[in-house]
C-alpha cells in the first residue's frame, strides 16, 4: 500500500480528484495518509477533513526564518512515513534537503506541456496568460518528478488540451484542469503505486 501525502495551498481541486480516485478505485493500492498546507485557510484542508484524512498546516508565517520553516516542513513530512509526496497546487519552494531525502518520491502537477511555460514565475493563471499572449493552439498539463530545479524533473505523463477562440485565462485554466490535470495526476499515482514507473538516465518511463 502506497502511503501518500498531498501538499496543497488553495482550493484543492486536484486533491479532490485524488480523493475521488481512491474512493472509486481508479487509484489502487494507495492510502492518503495526510494533507499538508502552507495556508491555514486553504479549502483543501476542509476537503481532507470531510474525507477523514488528517489535515495539517505548516505555514512560513509561523516561523522566524525560512530555514526554520523548511525544518518544520520536513519534520512534518517525515512524521507520516510517506512513500510518495504529491504537490497538488503547492505554492511553496521545496527545500533542497527535502528533494534530496525524497529523491524520485515527490511528484508535481504543472498546468502546461513542459518544457513550455514552466520554470520560475510560471504558476496558476500566469501560465495560461502567457500561453494566450503567445497565441499557442494547444496547451495541457504535465505530471513530473520533482528535483532540485523548477519543473525540471523527469516527466511521467502529459495530456494536451486545445485552446478555443476567445478563451480567457480562467476559462483555459478550468478546461486544462477538467480535461488534463484531474485525469493524469490520479493516473500517475496509480502507476507509481503499482510499480509501473521507472527512471533510467533521468528519463521516466511508464511500463506496460
Amino acid at each position: 500500500m502506497l502511503r501518500i501525502g498531498v501538499c496543497v495551498s488553495g482550493g484543492g481541486t486536484n486533491l479532490q480528484a485524488i480523493i475521488d480516485g481512491v474512493q472509486n478505485g481508479s487509484i489502487t493500492n494507495t492510502e492518503i495518509a495526510a494533507v499538508i498546507s502552507n495556508n491555514a485557510d486553504a479549502y483543501a484542508l476542509e476537503r481532507a477533513r470531510a474525507a477523514g484524512i488528517e489535515a495539517v498546516c505548516v505555514s512560513p508565517k509561523d516561523y522566524a526564518t525560512r530555514d526554520e520553516f523548511n525544518d518544520a516542513l520536513l519534520e512534518t513530512i517525515d512524521s507520516f512515513g510517506l512513500d510518495l509526496i504529491v504537490l497538488a497546487g503547492y505554492l511553496v519552494n521545496i527545500p533542497a534537503q527535502m528533494t534530496k531525502k525524497y529523491a524520485n518520491r515527490i511528484i508535481n502537477i504543472h498546468p502546461s506541456l513542459i518544457p513550455s511555460f514552466c520554470g520560475k514565475g510560471y504558476y496558476g493563471l500566469k501560465v495560461h496568460e502567457a500561453a494566450l499572449k503567445r497565441g499557442v493552439k494547444v496547451v495541457g498539463a504535465t505530471v513530473h518528478f520533482v528535483d532540485e530545479g523548477t519543473d525540471t524533473g523527469p516527466i511521467i505523463l502529459q495530456k494536451a488540451v486545445e485552446v478555443q477562440n476567445g478563451d480567457t485565462p480562467k476559462e483555459l485554466q478550468l478546461r486544462v484542469m477538467e480535461q488534463a490535470e484531474w485525469i493524469i495526476l490520479p493516473q500517475a499515482i496509480d502507476l507509481i503505486a503499482n510499480g509501473k514507473v521507472q527512471i533510467v538516465d533521468g528519463i521516466a518511463s511508464v511500463l506496460n
